[in-house]
């Protein structure tokens, strides 16, 4: 018989229905040869300085710096009746392997072992390693345990993490409170560098002088063409009015043909940038969302660091974008050959690919997902529709003009194959974002214009306009610079 630890209660119950482990018992279920139980989150922690030695018990600049010879781990009081649960089905002599069924990353590793350890078993580990919630998958994932001294780098990888946290938050948070009055000032690896750039982005901001500058422009027929910046209005107003009822002589042209590839897959920092971006969800609340997603079946693992598929899964990228359009998660008339080998790459998947829709979503009421799930749902299938189209093509053309000796410069483009941003703003257009609307703003179409043509101006005009402040830090930027909300 195997014991298969889960990382949940949601997880252990889908694992269990698959295994046909359908008899419920006090915390884990039973049948087929196998027992499924789960973890709640960590059950296990590091232990606190305190138990290591009774000076360190006293918050003291002395004491300081708290550094372990040897690291201990305690049981955490609030899950320590779980923990008792799985330490006696680990000694049940009907359990001959325990399966590791953990989240498949490095926390869900990290959740595993220490509960492994604390407990004192012995017994051989398996893993199993999904990226789907689906049946098939987990099905599959049964069929292919690994040993589970295939993962212990990651183990070691995770315990290194969680050490040096606690090493950093507790030296960190001890020596600045006892150096600045006793009040508790937390200390952070992660949260207090992210502190320290937002109060330097605040501090520029607030001391931000802001200075206006003025722009001549000279217009014809649809034409706007303008000047370089000019700090006097006065000057603007003067150059703009020489140019009044005048002729402007085009001296460059200079036209090409552009386009922009279609956009990756996501990994989950491109998923929370654009959710962010879009929705204003935080980094931490997409994470939750596509977890939840996870856990009912309808998206693959959400915390990977890859943008493509592996080379296997062509039939399943195919599978998938059909039953995305069958889903009515968007319409059904476009006319679409999707280019799958653009999204394959073996190479470039590590311990999980990248985060797309499951074949669960032509199965499932999609109208009982909470609206906040439904976004990230939607978003992830027009990312793997973007991911598979054709390239956004359009021509672009900057022209100079040249009146009483100053130099007007316009810009213009014409979109004249829309590609993969076709389901983009149908998608943005579907639902209500916060996106900057001026910064999706496309240039405009300009008139035919060639060299050593004479343009008739026929109108004039002064903008004034003001130097702008930083922005603020948004989660998007954030997630930009590598700050990750996730472990």
């Amino acid at each position: 018989m195997e014991l298969v630890i889960a990382e949940k209660p949601s997880v252990a119950q889908s694992i269990a229905a698959v295994l046909g482990a359908t008899q419920r018992k006090d915390g884990y279920l039973e049948g087929n040869e196998y027992l499924v139980s789960w973890c709640v989150g960590h059950l296990v922690e590091l232990a606190q300085p305190e138990s290591y030695e009774e000076a360190w018990k006293k918050w003291s600049y002395e004491s300081l710096p708290i550094i372990p010879q040897e690291w201990q781990h305690e049981v955490k009081s609030d899950t320590k009746a779980q923990y008792q649960i799985l330490k006696k089905l680990m000694h049940d002599d009907r359990v001959d392997a325990v399966v590791c069924a953990t989240d498949a990353g490095r926390e869900g590793e990290l959740i595993f072992r220490l509960t492994y350890n604390m407990a004192g078993c012995r017994k051989p580990m398996k893993r199993l390693w999904i990226s789907s919630m689906e049946e098939s998958a987990i099905r599959d994932g049964f069929h292919n345990l690994r040993p589970g001294s295939d993962y212990d780098n990651l183990y070691h990888s995770a315990l290194c993490r969680q050490e040096a946290d606690w090493l950093v938050g507790i030296n960190g948070t001890r020596l600045f409170t006892v150096l600045y009055g006793g009040k508790a000032l937390k200390v952070g690896r992660v949260q207090t560098p992210t502190l320290a750039m937002l109060v330097d982005r605040e501090s520029k901001i607030m001391n931000f002088k802001k200075e206006a500058y003025y722009m001549a422009h000279i217009m014809e027929n649809g034409l706007d063409a303008v000047s370089e910046h000019i700090s006097d209005k006065t000057e603007a107003e003067r150059i703009a009015g020489a140019c009044e009822n005048g002729q402007a002589l085009v001296t460059s042209v200079i036209k090409e043909e552009k386009w922009v590839a279609p956009p990756k897959l996501y990994d989950l920092t491109t998923l929370q940038r654009d959710a962010n971006r879009l929705f204003g969800f935080t980094a931490k609340q997409t994470l939750e969302y596509t977890q939840s997603l996870y856990e009912k079946k309808l998206v693959t693992y959400p915390r990977t660091d890859s943008q493509y598929l592996s080379d296997d899964m062509e039939g399943t990228a195919k599978n998938v974008i059909e039953a995305i359009f069958n889903s009515l998660l968007f319409e059904q008339n476009i006319m679409f050959n999707p280019d799958i080998k653009r999204i394959l790459n073996s190479k470039k998947v590590t311990d999980h690919h990248a985060i797309i829709p499951t074949m669960e979503i032509i199965k499932q009421d999609l109208k009982v997902i909470p609206e906040s799930e439904m976004k990230i749902l939607s978003l992830c299938a027009n990312r793997l529709l973007c991911a598979t189209g054709e390239k956004h093509i359009y021509n672009s053309t900057k022209a100079e003009l040249t009146c009483n000796e100053i130099v007007f410069k316009v810009s213009g483009k014409e979109v004249w194959k829309n590609g993969w941003k076709e389901f983009d703003d149908f998608f943005k257009n579907s639902y209500k974002t916060t996106e900057d609307k001026s910064d999706a703003e496309e240039e405009k179409k300009l008139p035919e214009l060639r060299e050593g043509m004479m343009i008739a101006v026929e109108q004039t005009k002064v903008s004034e306009h003001f130097t702008q402040p930083p922005k603020h830090y948004t989660e998007d930027i954030c997630c930009e610079r590598g700050i990750r909300n996730h472990p």
